[in-house]
């Protein structure tokens, strides 16, 4: 079940509302056949609009074993990420 403690999945795709290069990279994800990954909206957030502000859309893995990907990625890009 999406979202519940059991499945909590291991990417997260940091990124704004209204945001074109976010809707691409969401395609870009899809393409690349990435498993579940939560979305997380940074712009009613203070820490995560700092951390991440004009770097949206950022894929970042959930574990911290690999550094965030961001844009501009293509799917080619993501495989190559996520094989670390």
């Amino acid at each position: 079940m999406p979202g519940s403690p059991l499945s909590t999945p291991g990417f997260v795709l940091f990124q704004r509302d209204d945001c074109h290069l976010c809707d691409l990279a969401l395609d870009v994800l899809a393409a690349a056949g990435l498993p579940e990954f939560e979305s997380v909206f940074i712009d009613d957030d203070d820490a995560l609009e700092a951390r991440y502000g004009l770097r949206v859309p950022v894929l970042s893995d959930a574990s911290g074993r690999r550094p965030d990907l961001d844009w501009p990625f293509d799917a080619a890009g993501v495989r190559a990420w996520l094989a670390r």
